[in-house]
Order: C-alpha cells, then sequence, then structure tokens
C-alpha cells in the first residue's frame, strides 16, 4: 500500500482504501469518527473535549468488545480440540496492544490518522499504543455501520489469518509458551527452561550489503551435555532482531518436532514390549 502522508484534519472518509476495510460505509461518518486521534481535536476545537465524539476513544471502547467476541468465536471454531486455557492464552495475544500494533503498521492505517500537529510532528503515525487504539475505533465503526460480519470479516483478515502459523506453533508448544504471538524468542526460552536445556545464545555470523541495505544472519546455540554448544537453527533479517526471531522460530519448531519424534518413537517401544 502506497504511504499517503495527510495534514492534520484533512482526512475525508471516503480517502480510505476499499481494499484495505472490504466495506462500503453506509454511514462514513463513523469511519472518520475512528480516525480521530484526541490531538486533533485539542488543538483545533478545544472546547469540544468534553464531548465523548470528538475523538475515537468511545469507539476504542466498543472496538474493544467486538474483537474480543470475534476473536474468541473464531478460536472455538479453529480450534475445537483446544482446552480453555489454551483458548484464553491465544486470545491474549491476538487481542494484546503489541500484536494490534504490529497489525495496524502492517496494514499502514498510521498514513490515515487525523493527528493534531503535535502529534504528527512526534511521531503519533507510528506509535504502537496509538495505531492499536485505532485500530480497535476502526472495528467498532465497522461493526456499527455493518454489524458483527463486517467487522468479523476485518479482524479475521488482518488479524487472524496473518497469525495462524504462530497459533498452531503456540499450541504445539503447549504449557511451555506463553502465547506471544511472533515472538519466537520468548516461545523457545520458555520451552528450553522448561525442558532443562537452559539459555538460547544468539551469534551474528554474518552480515552483508550496504549500510541501507543490510542483512543479518544469525544461529541460535545451546549449550549440550559435554559442555559444548549445539546449533540448532540460522536465519538472517534485515535487522538483528528480525533474524534472531527468525532463527528462533526454526529452533523452536525442531525441538517441538524432535520432541513429538521421541514421544512415537516412545510409543512404538512399549506397544512392541506389550506384544511380546
Amino acid at each position: 500500500m502506497t504511504t499517503r502522508h495527510r495534514k492534520p484534519g484533512r482526512l475525508q472518509s471516503n480517502d480510505a482504501p476499499p481494499a484495505l476495510f472490504d466495506h462500503s460505509f453506509q454511514r462514513p461518518d463513523l469511519l472518520t469518527w475512528a480516525l480521530t486521534h484526541r490531538s486533533l481535536a485539542y488543538e483545533t476545537n478545544p472546547e469540544t473535549l468534553p464531548d465523548p465524539t470528538a475523538d475515537n476513544e468511545q469507539l476504542e471502547f466498543v472496538g474493544d468488545a467486538v474483537l474480543g467476541l470475534a476473536v474468541a468465536e473464531a478460536l472455538f471454531r479453529r480450534f475445537p480440540a483446544s482446552r480453555e486455557g489454551e483458548l484464553t492464552r491465544l486470545r491474549a495475544s491476538l487481542v494484546s496492544r503489541r500484536h494490534l500494533g504490529e497489525v495496524a503498521a502492517r496494514i499502514d492505517l498510521g498514513s490515515l490518522l487525523r493527528l493534531g500537529r503535535g502529534e504528527e510532528q512526534s511521531g503519533g503515525r507510528k506509535k504502537p499504543a496509538l495505531l492499536a487504539n485505532a485500530l480497535e475505533a476502526v472495528i467498532a465503526a465497522l461493526y456499527l455501520d455493518g454489524g458483527l460480519d463486517a467487522a468479523r470479516a476485518f479482524i479475521e483478515r488482518h488479524i487472524i489469518e496473518p497469525a495462524l502459523p504462530d497459533l498452531n506453533l503456540a499450541l504445539q508448544g503447549s504449557k511451555t509458551f506463553s502465547g506471544a504471538i511472533g515472538d519466537h524468542k520468548s516461545a523457545l526460552q520458555e520451552h528450553l527452561q522448561a525442558t532443562g536445556a537452559g539459555q538460547p545464545q544468539y551469534v551474528l555470523t554474518d552480515q552483508s550489503g550496504p549500510d541501507h541495505q543490510k542483512r543479518f544472519r544469525v544461529e541460535v546455540r545451546i549449550e549440550d551435555k559435554f559442555g559444548g554448544s549445539r546449533a540448532l537453527a540460522e536465519s538472517e533479517g534485515s535487522t538483528k532482531k528480525q533474524a534472531q526471531q527468525a532463527a528462533a522460530r526454526l529452533a523452536f519448531e525442531r525441538l517441538i518436532s524432535e520432541a513429538r519424534m521421541l514421544t512415537e518413537v516412545a510409543s512404538l517401544k512399549v506397544t512392541a514390549e506389550m506384544v511380546e
């Protein structure tokens, strides 16, 4: 999506790309309301501050409730074999401020916000908390204009479906995973701690490219029982953090696969002994 930075107060509701919301608003003022930050009302019409409809904070409240319901329903349908505790962890991660901020950044919601000049200059279009709040407000606008179906379609497309690989991985990790979707380093560390394998070590093995297009390659290792180290996985990214997260994911998947294989081998051994 092409980023279009706007001057404060200039956004019109029909400027929002139709492909982003998959919904034709019957009340476009709802979308304008959802995209209006308190800073704009404060700078342009301070006398409206007592009015809850002057900014999107009231819609955040509604959007939070709609999001919680839609996510709970989606998880219930997609993971019918999961217990309440597992579903609760997954829901908490999907509706977390961290995850919502990342979703909003990915769809470039910041470029559509109506901000005051001060918030604009302080980088408000990229602030995770501000973006997360705006995303909830947009969900409320979709719900109030098109009902639960409109809100659900947006939530499924942008919040749930992109996270499905991480959701499945989290469930494979069972109780050793806290449910931090996308935080593979935490998932790996919790798994290693639960199995008594110690702390993971991230080693920068290579970096290439010009300063404005650096690529980093990172290997994740754990200590072996002989006092040395064992390489679990290696990956790369445009930042060290991205490379570490990618390597951690591969390492976590490998350990889960190895654990499953050992369980299957043990089960076959028990079965063979019973037959004998």
